[in-house]
Parts: C-alpha cells; structure tokens; sequence
C-alpha cells in the first residue's frame, strides 16, 4: 500500500523566479525507509515541506500538482491541498534540520505532550504515548529535563518523540543529523533504525550522510535542480556513482574507493560498505 503519493508535483516560492520542485512523481510505500538524497538547493527539504501540506497550505506559492497521503487504517485520502495541517500531522510528522527550532516547551514531557493536547487527547492516551515515546527514543529518565540544556542528538531524539507521540503513518527526517558531532548522528540514525526494525514504522529520510542511506534504505531518491533524475535500490544507486559524483553528490568512502578500482578493472561491483571493499579487490597476478 502507497501511504503517500506525489503526482506532477511542482512548486516555486512567491518571488522566486526557478522553481524549487519540478513535475515530482513518486509513492511512498507503508514500511519502507524511503531515502533522499542530492546536492543542496535540489528541493529536497522543498518536498518534505510539502508531505504534510505546510506547502502549500503555511508556506504560498505557485504550486500545482497533488499529493495524496493515505490512512493505513481505514484506507481514506486525504489531498494536502484541501487537508488542514493540523490534520495531516497525525498522519505524517516531519522533524526539521535543526531541532531548536521545534522545541519551545519547558520540560522535555511538555515538549512531547504538546501536540496531543492541542487536539483534544484525553489524559490517559497522553500519558500512554508520552511513556511510549519517551521509551523508544531513549529519553526516560529525562522528563523534568529543559530542553535547551540537552545535547545535540538528545534534542534531536526530543523532536523525533514528540512526533512520534502523534503515532504518525509516516516519519519524514529532514536531514535530522546535519547540525550533530558524530556521537549525536550515531544516536539519531540508530533510533532510525530502530523504529524500522521494532517498530516497522515508514520513514522518508533525507540525509546528507549517503553511506547510512545506501545501507539501510530500501528505496533510493536522488534529486538535482528540483528533479528526481535517478530512483531505484541502493544498489542501483551505488552503480552510478560516476552520476552522483557529477551531481555533487558526496560518495561514501567505500563507493569512492571502489569507484576509482573498477575504472582499474580491479573490482566488479560497487562496495557500499567496508566489508564488500575489502572482500571484492581483485588484485592483479603477480
């Protein structure tokens, strides 16, 4: 089942003369790590935007196309141009590039239960996904906690709880570890992976990071100047890393490495990990 479906999609900001999106197609299939990736300014933060009808419906513009975002559960459609965001949220959240931007709560269990209680949840099923929210992100223990005085990646994880905490359909990360040292990005994409394998929750992800994309997605978007130029597996994408390069795409030290050994006939496929590089080296005889 398609839980999102992004028809001709096409959208330029008020007094921009290019367009940032460009005749976007694609689905989002339930229980799938979707991954983005491409240059910047390709329009991909652009198209998370529009995944829960903030474009167009907060942010104007030209804007033509559909986006069509399906409940699992009951099947319904909801078209981003004609859905309230507030409504849209309870089926897809989307977690920015930088977390302080979402957090203005006092207490990391205020920040999670904000949500719910602007739409009416009862106190219980608040206390219920507060708990949960805070269990699956790794954050119990720190419910008095003042957000600002959190780290980088517990801020991060903060956003993610309280998005989690509207039990969306799908989880839509905006380059989520842009901004962290390498201890905060181990903790965000771990979580990622978590929720993929325990919790089988779809995920659309954009992430500058390709070599956790090219190893954990099970779809791939490349985007360049508002377009979607290339889609498949990872591996797929792993095969066009000449294209990738070209783009300004950055290659995972292992694709770049086995880029450069294939050109010399030294190996055969790309390696997307350091296992596959180091097992797939055909050294020359003698």
């Amino acid at each position: 089942m398609n839980v999102i479906s992004v028809e001709n999609l096409s959208f330029r900001y008020r007094r921009a003369s290019e367009y940032s999106l460009k005749n976007v197609s694609f689905d989002v299939r339930q229980g799938e790590l979707l991954g983005i990736i491409g240059p910047s300014g390709s329009g991909k933060s652009t198209l998370c935007l529009t995944l829960n009808g903030i474009i167009p419906n907060s942010i104007k513009g030209d804007f033509s196309g559909d986006v069509i975002v399906r409940d699992p559960e009951t099947g319904e459609e909801y078209n981003t141009k004609e859905t309230p965001v507030a409504k849209l949220s309870t089926l897809v959240g989307l977690v920015l590039q930088n977390p302080e931007s979402q957090l203005f709560n006092m207490t990391v269990e205020e920040e999670i239960a904000f949500g719910l209680e602007n739409l009416g949840f009862d106190r219980n099923e608040i206390l219920r996904r507060l708990r949960w929210a805070l269990e699956v992100t790794g954050l119990r223990g720190l419910e008095r906690e003042f957000p600002p005085n959190l780290s980088g990646g517990q801020q991060q994880r903060l956003a993610i709880a309280a998005v989690l905490a509207m039990e969306p359909a799908v989880l839509v990360l905006d380059e989520p570890t842009s901004q962290l040292d390498p201890v905060g990005r181990k903790e965000v994409l771990g979580l990622v992976s978590l929720l993929r394998k325990e919790h089988g929750i779809t995920v659309v992800l954009v992430e500058h990071h390709t070599d956790y994309i090219l190893r954990f997605a099970d779809r791939v978007l490349v985007m360049a100047d508002g377009e979607i130029v290339l889609e498949g597996t990872p591996r797929d994408i792993a095969d066009e890393a000449e294209t990738l390069k070209r783009l300004g795409v950055k290659l995972p030290p292992s694709l770049e490495i086995s880029h450069e050994l294939r050109k010399r006939g030294m190996m055969k496929v790309p390696a997307i990990t350091e296992e596959e590089l180091l097992s797939g080296i055909e050294y020359p005889p003698g």
